[in-house]
């Protein structure tokens, strides 16, 4: 056998012994999920683990497998890696190791010895919770640098990086020895057994244990497929040791006492009855006041929402005052839970960031977060030109502890991925997990998900018990019934609309008129003759090329600035653009304030932005889609009950008929045929969605975080999107160096910006410095304009009509 070193080492900054890292995940798990304390029985609550027994089996799993974690970092590889620079890569994944142990079979006899471990739940949680443990060689989209860092995932597979095939294990030293007996101790089991000295290689004694493992890892995969209990038992523990693991290494890292810091953050005292009242709706409430010189006063509908289900679906016409009641429906909900958060998802970062400007920005700077990816650069660029809610405050958690910096905060607004990637195995979504298991959660447009999205929604409304308002304005007859056979309970029903006279008369009144036109050049004539006419004129496009081309064409015909948002700027361009666009189309309470404006936009404006057009100009797009661009168009009645806006709808380009399908083009032609020529409400729009949008498959309720077993690889929230990737422009390499060799690397966000492929250079020997998921873009003759944006040909080859 090997001489073992002094000390086993589990990090090297700051220098900590595997025992002690062991030791103090164990502290931290038993701290964060106390059984007496609000996050322990939220999170069994969470994951439907029933009564004071379920309760005590999931902490003594978890505290088990908090202590074996790293047991598999007692070899000569890892200590080698901890204490030499410029080791070469490890042979083994430290993880897979630990795993192995438990594998053993001296070691799962001896574990289940005690009827209360769940041997394999301690198992997968080890093996899974770094999220790289895969059951086979896998490839996934994303390219050669993806699949590059998933080749060495597949459990117990050497790196093929490494130098050797073989790992000298430290099994025997007193650091592991003193771990298992406090193991027993725990566990009430008798002695420890001795564990194996033989090194590791694929061809050894190990190679009976992982044979077991693997056999093992198949019949708990069966099983959990027959139990949902257990699979969701699984899914505690493994997610409760990632937080534990993080928290352990974080605190430390940082010098923070566990017990201090966990005391004074998880269990702070609940968002009592009237928090949510004093922090965001008083103010809001405040702030309307001001704007429309009326008293503010609730709409019944607003009232009845705060009365429905803690699981429900919020079905109301754009403008009708959702998010207002939203907060006052989580404001009941904190009175019928113990919860010490409230988290409101929104689709994009835009509107996300919107939603924390108009409502959580209100709250306390300590208690309100903006989560998205790139939030940091977005609170410091809202402070250039503060609204009245934000003036003086400083938002930014503590970047060192990462996703654990907002365990202290009360009140989010954020993008859904940020949160609900942990289906997807996301590992900071899963260190956000204790906070959205502590809140009542709000996830708004739920129409604009895309199918992978929304599968992910329907199998997160299923398994799991927590307080959620699900909303939009439109939603296909499909959606609602899967929602609704994912447990939400639709508000209003037709009875409600009977008796709630705010919101009919709201959802019933006739906003527009909308007329066909025969091609771009009617359509163009018609944008011309409302903008002269001293109206504001939205036009919204499919494809980004005919948004930049049409807005070129108006600045020529009428010599004035037209403004052009869609999804190829930079982001510090984009930033400003929308703002712009914003203000151009905000709400005025004296007509005589409304000035003229002209925007040209892609699907965008669709989600969420509080846009008031006159006249709104579109291509033929999907059902859904129109909707939403309608309610851009006359949103707050400012200008009287009998204006109605003028929708001018045309179809593109035969040829170009992307990103959507024709028969999805077809049904929306048939869809504006019913209602064009005539005055219409949104509530005529919602009931003609429902009969010409056509049905989509139904989730079947999978997830990669209920379903690998064993097993925990990364995968995507989103449908992938192949055409386009994030890049730098060639003339911004310079600035982002600089910042990539500073300690505020996140500065690099303004900088990056999304082409098309075809546009995007991969990385050179010249800038090999740039993070791999970065490509290069040239500026000259693409981004020469920062307020047009990314251009991909010139403008007078692109088809119009």
């Amino acid at each position: 056998m090997s001489e073992l070193p002094e000390n086993l080492l589990a990090k090297s900054k700051p220098r900590l012994t595997l025992k002690q890292h062991l030791l103090d995940a164990e502290q931290a798990a038993t701290l964060i999920f106390r059984l007496d304390g609000r996050w322990g029985k939220n999170w069994c609550r969470f994951f439907r683990i029933p009564g004071e027994a379920g309760r005590q089996k999931f902490l003594l799993n978890l505290r088990i497998a908090a202590l074996f974690h790293d047991i598999g970092k007692a070899n000569a590889d890892f200590y080698a890696a901890v204490t030499s620079p410029g080791f070469k890569a490890q042979t083994l994944r430290h993880e897979h190791l630990s795993a192995l142990v438990l594998s053993l079979p001296e070691v799962r006899q001896w574990l289940s010895d005690n009827d209360e471990l769940d041997v394999d739940v301690i198992t997968a949680a080890v093996l899974s919770h770094h999220l790289k443990a895969s059951e086979s060689q896998i490839t996934i989209k994303g390219g050669p640098e993806a699949n590059e860092k998933l080749k060495n995932y597949k459990w117990c597979q050497p790196s093929a990086d490494a130098a050797k095939t073989s790992v000298v294990l430290y099994l025997q030293h007193d650091e592991v020895r003193e771990t298992l007996q406090r193991i027993a101790v725990i566990a009430h089991l008798k002695a420890p057994p001795k564990l194996p000295t033989d090194v590791w290689q694929e061809n050894s004694h190990w190679k009976k244990a992982y044979q077991l493992g693997r056999s093992a890892a198949e019949d708990f995969k069966d099983e959990c497929q027959d139990d949902l209990s257990r699979c969701l038992f699984l899914c505690a523990v493994k997610a409760g040791l990632i937080v534990a693991d993080s928290a352990a290494s974080g605190l430390v890292r940082e010098g923070k006492s566990i017990s201090d810091w966990i005391e004074e953050v998880v269990h702070a005292a609940p968002i009592n009855s009237t928090d949510i009242a004093t922090a965001i709706l008083r103010p809001r409430a405040r702030q309307i006041t001001v704007r429309t010189g009326q008293p503010f006063k609730p709409r019944s509908f607003q009232t009845q929402m705060a009365e429905q289900s803690s699981q429900a679906l919020l079905l109301a016409a754009c403008g009708t005052g959702k998010t207002l009641g939203a907060w006052m429906w989580a404001e009941a909900q904190s009175k019928k839970y113990e919860i010490g958060k409230v988290i409101f998802l929104y689709p994009t970062r835009g509107t996300a960031t919107e939603g924390f400007r108009d409502y959580v920005g209100w709250a306390p700077e300590a208690d309100a977060a903006l989560v998205t990816g790139t939030a940091r650069y977005e609170l410091e660029a809202m402070q250039e030109n503060p609204s009245d809610a934000i003036q003086g405050k400083d938002f930014q958690a503590d970047e060192r502890l990462y996703s654990l910096g907002f365990w202290s905060r009360r009140y989010f607004s954020a993008t859904v991925d940020q949160f609900l990637s942990f289906m997807e195995h996301s590992y900071s979504s899963l260190c956000l997990l204790p906070a959205l298991v502590d809140s009542a959660v709000i996830i708004d447009e739920v129409h604009s998900f895309d199918r992978k999205m929304f599968d992910t929604l329907i199998s997160f409304l299923k398994h799991f018990d927590i307080p959620v308002l699900c909303m939009t304005a439109t939603l296909p007859t499909s959606r609602r019934k899967e929602l609704i056979e994912a447990g939400l309970q639709v508000f209003p029903t037709e009875a409600d609309r009977e008796i709630l006279n705010d919101l009919k008369d709201k959802e019933e009144h006739l906003r527009y008129d909308l007329v066909p036109v025969d091609n771009f050049d009617a359509a163009f004539d018609k944008a011309v003759e409302a903008y002269r006419a001293g109206e504001r004129v939205l036009w919204v496009v499919n494809t980004v090329d005919r948004c930049l081309a049409i807005a070129e064409k108006l600045e020529i015909t009428l010599k004035t600035k037209v403004l052009t948002y869609h999804s190829r700027f930079r982001l510090q361009d984009r930033q400003k653009v929308h703002a712009k666009t914003i203000a151009a189309f905000a709400y005025e309470k004296d007509v005589e304030d409304r000035k003229p404006a002209i925007a040209v936009t892609t699907q965008v404006c669709e989600m969420s932005l509080d846009l008031d057009a006159d006249v709104l100009i579109t291509e033929v797009a999907p059902i859904p889609s129109l909707v939403q661009r309608f309610g851009r168009a006359n949103r707050h009645l400012a200008r009287g009950d009998k204006f109605r806006a003028k929708i001018y709808t045309y179809s593109p380009p035969v040829k170009s008929i992307k990103p959507y399908i024709k028969e999805d083009l077809e049904s929306a032609k048939q869809f504006l045929a019913e209602l064009s020529h005539k005055s219409v409400s949104q509530y005529q729009l919602a009931e003609a969605l429902e009969r010409y949008f056509k049905s989509e498959r139904d989730a079947d309720g999978s997830a990669p975080f209920l379903d690998s077993g064993y097993y925990a690889i990364p995968g995507n929230f989103r449908d992938t999107d192949d055409f386009s990737i994030p890049c730098v422009l060639d003339t911004d390499l310079e600035a982002v160096k600089a910042i990539l060799e500073s300690k505020e690397t996140y500065k690099k966000e303004p900088f990056i910006i999304s082409v098309p492929r075809k546009w995007a250079h991969q990385n050179t020997e010249h800038h090999r410095w740039l993070p791999k998921y970065l490509g290069v873009a040239e500026a000259a003759g693409h981004y020469d304009n920062p307020e047009r944006g990314f251009v991909t040909k010139p403008l007078e080859e692109v088809k119009l009509g």
